[in-house]
């Protein structure tokens, strides 16, 4: 009776079978675990706060004062602030990063396995993602 032969994987499909079946899932649950815990603190801090918000909110339109667009830096200072609708920010950001960082390393799997026709079809589909994450905040 022969024995059959068994193909012993190359480090690099070791390596890639690692990553995908390990790291991956790892980085994926943190950044939506982070992103349910900031919706979480958010909703709380909402139903805390919520009509102290809208009383200001309403005040700035009627002075003129409302700002439309808001740096990252003002996030962040609000956050530190402790307000909620930052915090509901963070979390709906840290959501759209999902199929951004999913995308993204499948993109550096297949550049190193050198499977050019997969690596275009990725990095389009990373560009379209990225263009409409900043088409949705410019426009």
């Amino acid at each position: 009776m022969a024995n059959p032969v068994v193909e012993q994987p190359d480090s690099i499909s070791a390596d890639e079978d690692r990553i995908l079946r390990f790291w991956t899932p790892v980085l994926l649950r943190t950044i939506v675990l982070l992103a349910v815990m900031a919706l979480v603190v958010g909703l709380i801090l909402t139903a805390l706060y919520t009509p102290a918000h809208f009383v200001e909110r309403f005040h700035e339109v009627q002075l003129g004062h409302l700002v439309g667009r808001q740096s990252i830096a003002m996030i962040a200072s609000k956050i530190l602030a402790g307000e909620p609708r930052a915090f509901l920010m963070l979390g709906l950001f840290l959501l759209t990063m999902v199929p951004l960082v999913r995308v993204a390393f499948c993109l550096g799997l297949f550049i190193r396995a050198r499977d050019y026709a997969f690596v275009g079809f990725t990095a389009y589909v990373l560009a379209a993602l990225i263009i409409g994450a900043m088409i949705g905040r410019i426009g």
